[in-house]
């Protein structure tokens, strides 16, 4: 037993599933048995009596949920944040938990009764005292979390919780000690996934499967290297095994109908204080000002959605409704959000839908110079399809040139200051550039009732795949013939659209580069942003790779790539400075495989590697063709159909595509040597490096 560690425990004498405030109760109102829950509770008990000291609580008729002590406060030190309820169904635990922590001599810290905050439920304390993790999206407001820091003194990292099933943090969150954890991933929206992965180590992330979740393995006690839980896996108890715990089940089933188990049974109350550390909190908020036909429109439910969809929290500070039809109303929302960028990609969307931050008389925008040609400054604002002001010398300026995706550049001349709209390749030195949110409106035309639920944005990559064909053996056939080329020094061209990074391609498109399969390529300007974004970022057109959901302010996330590109001089030199280090691009700059990108009229940027003279890059392709062997055409009609006119007879060609007349147009050129794959382009090239894996395997080898 360790003296130092004690736990705070309330036994279930009134425990029952008295209502539903969590999926977990829907279908177990009065479902749960009495005796069992009491069995399950001492055995709980009892197994961590063994380990630490345990502390009761005198449970209280007509509290059913007072037994999940967890959520009586957050402790560290003696100091006690008190829980505020969200449900009245736990509001009247809160003062009978007061008086146990007040006549244990902690200092008892209330927030405001309006902001909910339900205690060590949804912040968890990191086991090494690092920081606190502290959840928000069901149960806690964002806006606690300053409060947590101020009075507990320690840093709060905000994780915004996205599945229902996984309320409160504790169940779906457990820091193990030496710095490990054991969480669900999918419980979490990507940024705080980012956030989870920016501060534990790959090696101590413990990543659970929902079949173990749902099981509430990570609603666990940890003390020390012992773990004590309801149920887990063979997997998952190897797993923990594996790094030195020892995984303790108790089954804890009729907790579960109230969507507890182990951890929401305990309040740990010796928490120890790190004094060489303090208060630290990413939590920032601002005010915004919108005016309109709020209602009639519906503009204040889609910016009030717009705040939480993207991981934010509102407070309406006020709001005065228009008493006519032809009146307007305004609305004034406090807006808090986990970090800086995200607070940004916040206000930019509550922009567009026409809203102002405070204060109003902020008499300038902020501005910042050119120091690069074609490269703005960092943290520009990047325009959108809506008539835009900016403020400067405190009066409003209309932008002009207005368009999607460019910069705002300001100059001043002696009629006045003027705003325009501009590519970023136009940008000179010596311009001033509008960055951040402040000081920008956009002007809105007033929606009817049946505007309201019309989408307001094109959504990339909004549309699912189209189901394929089996391709095994066409695509064994391409293997054998690369392998033969590339052994006999012979050379294969590839012509790729930026499908082939959406649909996953890249890594095997690279792999092909680096195995000395591929001896140029050529594409246009949007293949290589988009795999430079997902090197850098993870994500391709705002997509996240690796879920496949879109991110926050993923969309301009290709153009923060172009700036990167531009300050650096080329791809090349981003590889040289070390700046780009995976990837298609990547892998062509150190294998030395010579690339070329044509411009046309829709890129943004371009990257400064993109050719935008047509005739220049038509005489880069025809170059790089010379000599060809074979060319694989991946999903890019335009370059596609070029390299197909600019290539003579006797080149073998394989046109991959999922639209069927891409496809038909290269057959229709009268080349023998070609083929068409109808199919996935990301399948195809994954199910190619499988082939040239079997050609190059031992077994192959000895054949």
């Amino acid at each position: 037993m360790t003296d130092s560690i004690r736990f705070l425990m309330c036994s279930p004498n009134h425990y029952d599933v008295d209502y539903v405030i969590n999926p977990w109760m829907e279908g177990n109102i009065h479902k749960s048995s009495r005796d069992r829950a009491v069995e399950q509770w001492q055995k709980l008990h009892h197994i961590l009596k063994e380990y630490s000291l345990v502390d009761l609580v005198e449970p209280q008729p007509g509290w059913p949920d007072m037994v999940f002590t967890a959520n009586a406060g957050l402790v560290l030190g003696k100091n006690v944040v008190l829980s505020r309820f969200l449900h009245k169904e736990r509001q009247g635990e809160e003062p009978h938990f007061k008086k146990w922590f007040e006549d244990g001599g902690y200092t008892v810290y209330e927030l405001p009764k309006d902001l909910p905050f339900e205690g060590a439920g949804d912040a968890l304390l990191d086991r090494e005292g690092r920081w606190l993790w502290a959840g928000y999206g069901f149960r806690s407001e964002l806006d606690s979390h300053p409060y947590l820091a101020k009075w507990l003194d320690i840093e709060v990292v905000s994780l915004r919780l996205i599945d229902e099933r996984f309320y409160h943090l504790d169940t779906c969150f457990c820091p193990l000690t030496g710095g490990y954890l054991l969480y669900y991933p999918a419980a979490f929206d990507s940024y705080s996934n980012r956030l989870i992965e920016m501060r534990v180590a790959p090696e101590k992330r413990i990543a659970l499967e929902e079949a173990d979740a749902v099981n509430f393995a990570c609603n666990a006690v940890n003390i020390d290297r012992t773990v004590v839980m309801n149920k887990a896996s063979d997997a998952l108890k190897q797993r923990l095994a594996g790094v030195g715990f020892d995984v303790i089940e108790t089954p804890l089933t009729e907790f579960l109908k109230a969507g507890g188990a182990a951890k929401c049974l305990t309040l740990r109350v010796t928490e120890p204080v790190r004094t060489e550390l303090h208060a630290n909190v990413l939590v920032e908020s601002r005010v915004i000002r919108m005016e309109g036909h709020l209602l009639d429109s519906g503009l204040i439910s889609r910016a009030l959605d717009l705040i939480v969809e993207n991981g934010g929290s509102f407070q309406v500070l006020n709001f005065q409704l228009g008493e006519q039809r032809q009146s307007t109303s305004n609305a004034q929302v406090k807006v808090s959000a986990p970090s800086h960028d995200v607070m940004e990609e916040i206000m930019t969307q509550l922009i567009d839908l026409g809203a102002v931050a405070l204060p109003q008389e902020l008499c300038d925008t902020n501005l910042e110079p050119v120091i690069q040609d074609g490269v703005a400054p960092d943290d520009f604002y990047v325009t959108t399809i809506y008539p835009t002001e900016v403020r400067i010398q405190c009066e409003w300026v209309k932008v002009q040139n207005q368009r999607m995706d460019g910069a705002i550049a300001v100059t001043h001349t002696p009629n006045g200051p003027v705003a325009r709209c501009k590519v970023l390749r136009d940008l000179k030195v010596g311009e001033q550039v509008v960055v951040g949110v402040e000081g920008i409106r956009t002007v809105r035309k007033t929606e009817s009732r049946e505007q309201r639920n019309a989408p307001s944005e094109f959504t990339f990559m909004g549309s699912g795949v189209s189901s394929e064909r089996r391709v095994e053996l066409v695509v064994e056939q391409i293997a054998w013939e690369m392998r033969q080329i590339r052994d006999q020094g012979g050379k294969v061209v590839v012509t790729a659209g930026p499908v082939v990074i959406h649909t996953g391609g890249s890594q095997h498109l690279a792999r092909l580069i680096k195995e000395g399969y591929v001896q140029a390529l050529l594409g246009g300007n949007a293949i290589a942003v988009h795999d430079i974004e997902q090197a850098l970022m993870g994500t391709s057109l705002g997509v996240d790779m690796q879920r496949g959901v879109p991110v926050r302010g993923g969309h301009r996330h290709h153009l923060k790539v172009i700036n990167l590109i531009r300050r650096c001089g080329s791809i090349a030199a981003a590889v040289e400075q070390g700046v780009l280090t995976q990837g298609v691009m990547y892998e062509c700059v150190r294998n030395h495989v010579p690339f070329s990108l044509a411009g046309s009229i829709r890129d943004d940027g371009p990257l400064p590697d993109t050719q935008m003279d047509l005739i220049k890059a038509q005489a880069e392709y025809a170059k790089l063709l010379e000599g060809t062997d074979l060319i694989l055409m991946l999903s890019s009609m335009l370059h596609s159909i070029g390299v197909g006119n600019m290539t003579p007879a006797g080149v073998k060609m394989v046109c991959v595509d999922i639209n069927p007349s891409v496809v038909t147009k290269l057959s229709d050129r009268g080349s023998v040597e070609s083929i068409g794959v109808v199919t996935d382009v990301g399948l195809f090239l994954s199910l190619l490096v499988q082939q040239l894996e079997k050609l190059t395997s031992p077994y192959q080898q000895a054949v």
